[in-house]
């Protein structure tokens, strides 16, 4: 699993890095200052997500379920949270501004965050070492 939490935090990484830098030149003055900052907060958390899926793989050789459970929750926290605010930000743009769906999204995915740390929280209880 060590692989696998590597390859998707690389992936994830690479995915926040372009977006951050589409957000601060791609967007700037083509969007509302509110919805760029909505944008900046869903990068952040994105980010700082990635680094605890990367902090996450090196609990990976426990063989744990906790860390299954927070590497699940990570990533769909990126997904759910990050990407639902990088849609807000730009369903106007998109033509999207009827997409009502997006606004209960982003606190399931605030939710799977929690739930990805207390999962790292209890595999660290559990380490031996």
């Amino acid at each position: 699993m060590n692989k696998q939490i590597i390859l998707t935090a690389a992936f994830f990484g690479l995915t926040a890095v372009i977006l951050g830098a589409f957000g601060a030149h791609g967007l700037e003055g083509k969007i509302s200052d509110y919805h760029l900052d909505t944008w900046k907060t869903g990068n952040q958390y994105h980010f700082y997500h990635t680094l605890a899926l990367l902090f996450l793989s090196t609990f990976s050789r426990a063989k744990n379920a906790s860390i299954r459970v927070s590497f699940i929750a990570f990533t769909l926290g990126i997904l759910l949270f990050s990407g639902s605010l990088y849609l807000l930000s730009v369903r106007e743009l998109l033509g999207m501004e009827s997409m009502r769906l997006l606004g209960p999204v982003t606190p399931l995915g605030g939710l799977c965050f929690i739930v990805g740390w207390v999962g790292l929280f209890v595999a660290a209880l559990r380490n031996r070492s």
